[in-house]
């Protein structure tokens, strides 16, 4: 009776150095009572959830579609990191395999038509910010290169039947691959379309065919934002955000700039959270649940929330000093206070991996508000207005300390408040958490991890993860 059977056989898994997590009611209960306690429901839900997340990738493989971007180190991917923490592989393409593809027509040509049909009749074009405007003849070539390079970028992830009727057989195959990356700039933006359609489209849960489940593809081919993006997929089945950790405005710099001082769940600041165009359209907000603006997980997206999505974005032509070869980037405005979790894992020399997380709400701007702050940086971008939930404490004492705290230019954003679902999962993937702002009532890690420091729990968290070392060593 009581817990002492529990207590027992945790100290046995600890003395084996077999972590293990327990679960222990709050109140006791009677014999006769078959009822499943609030606390002991949410944690057995926490832990199925991560579990699941975590066996999910298991024998899969990240796919890096090119190299490194831009020379961006914090984005090179790292083999040994996905093999020892995720038991992903990492497979690589060169660029040039997208060219054989589209040149050599190795796509479904009835589904390339079927795309271009739907994208001319669903995907309407906003304002060209460039001096100098493309043609016509240019933007059309530009949008058959954009969704030619969706499809191959799919089918090399999972694979298509279609490519085997048509003689292609190990291209059928595809490479297995739960998350990728594609590198784009610049070696193959100076020459071909961006990446933004391909990728949007892809992080979408929807497309010409229908509702889908959304792919998680990174864009500059940063492998350490898209295992964050999928973390999030898993544990949720939403599509998530890409964006770069781009401005922290401060009331005090919205006012100066603006005339206007933010209010509410924005009074201490916000921060910009945009990209060249990767987005997922989900994130325009235009799905609701309860009558408020929300994500869902594609199997209960409809028809209707889909058709909202595609009213609220434009594709502006991309800016042709970022992107000589043209392009199109989604532009949309995320709509406010829904509940939002970033995140982002990072690779520290020494010390390995760690996962960063900031839990908050998507805000609402004033229409003229917004429009002035996007000008500073690109208004042909989609931008989601972010405020960090405050705690007090350090890193979360202030909107700027989340900003200057964070580990890298990129962060995975997830719809709804994930953070204790992050922290329980990085515990079982042996990765310590550095920073975060959930309530200590809801951490759920393996009970060894009170035996590294009951009285520190971060410090504890480091040094478990240290001490069992990655899942898959």
């Amino acid at each position: 009776p009581g817990a002492v059977y529990l207590a027992a056989a945790l100290a046995g898994h600890s003395q084996k150095g077999l972590p293990a997590f327990g679960i222990y009611g709050q109140d006791v209960q009677e014999s006769d009572d078959t009822n499943i306690p609030a606390d002991v429901a949410e944690k057995i839900l926490r832990f199925a959830r991560c579990g699941l997340a975590a066996a999910s990738m298991k024998g899969t493989s990240y796919l890096a579609m090119g190299g490194t971007s831009m020379g961006i180190a914090g984005s090179i991917v790292d083999h040994d990191f996905f093999q020892k923490y995720f038991g992903i592989r990492v497979e690589s393409i060169d660029l040039s395999e997208f060219v054989r593809r589209m040149e050599r027509g190795i796509y479904d040509q009835k589904e390339y038509e079927k795309a271009l049909k739907w994208v001319k009749e669903n995907c309407p074009e906003g304002v060209d910010y460039n001096p100098k405007k493309r043609s016509r003849k240019q933007k059309d070539k530009e949008w058959e290169g954009s969704i030619k390079m969706a499809l191959i970028a799919r089918d090399l992830m999972i694979g298509n039947p279609a490519l085997e009727k048509m003689g292609y057989i190990e291209e059928s195959r595809g490479h297995n691959a739960l998350v990728g990356g594609f590198q784009g700039q610049r070696n193959w933006t100076d020459h071909f379309p961006n990446g933004d359609f391909p990728e949007a489209i892809l992080n979408t849960s929807f497309d010409w065919n229908g509702i889908r489940q959304p792919f998680m593809v990174a864009t500059e081919n940063d492998s350490l934002n898209g295992i964050s993006m999928l973390m999030g997929n898993l544990l949720t089945g939403t599509a998530q955000l890409f964006a770069d950790v781009r401005t922290y405005w401060s009331r005090d710099a919205v006012e100066k700039a603006t005339g206007h001082q933010l209010q509410g769940t924005a009074k201490n600041g916000i921060l910009h959270l945009t990209n060249s165009g990767p987005s997922a359209l989900d994130w325009t907000g235009e799905a609701t649940q309860n009558g408020k603006p929300a994500l869902k997980p594609f199997w209960e997206l409809t028809p209707k929330d889909a058709a909202a999505m595609l009213n609220a974005t434009k594709w502006c032509a991309s800016i042709t000093e970022y992107f000589p070869g043209g392009g199109w980037s989604s532009d949309f405005l995320t709509k406010g206070e829904m509940p939002v979790t970033m995140c982002r894992i990072n690779l520290v020399d020494g010390l390995g991996p760690v996962l960063q997380i900031a839990e908050g709400h998507a805000v609402n701007l004033p229409e003229e508000v917004h429009d002035i702050l996007d000008q500073r940086t690109n208004p042909s971008w989609p931008t989601t207005w972010f405020a960090p939930r405050l705690t007090g404490q350090a890193p979360f004492e202030s909107v700027y300390s989340v900003m200057n705290n964070w580990g890298a230019n990129h962060g995975a954003i997830c719809y709804g408040h994930i953070g204790a679902d992050l922290i329980t999962l990085a515990s079982m993937l042996r990765i310590p958490v550095d920073m975060h702002n959930v309530e200590t009532t809801n951490i759920f890690r393996p009970s060894a991890w009170s035996r590294f420091g009951a009285l520190e729990p971060q410090g504890a968290d480091y040094r478990a993860c240290e001490n069992y070392g990655p899942l898959y060593k």
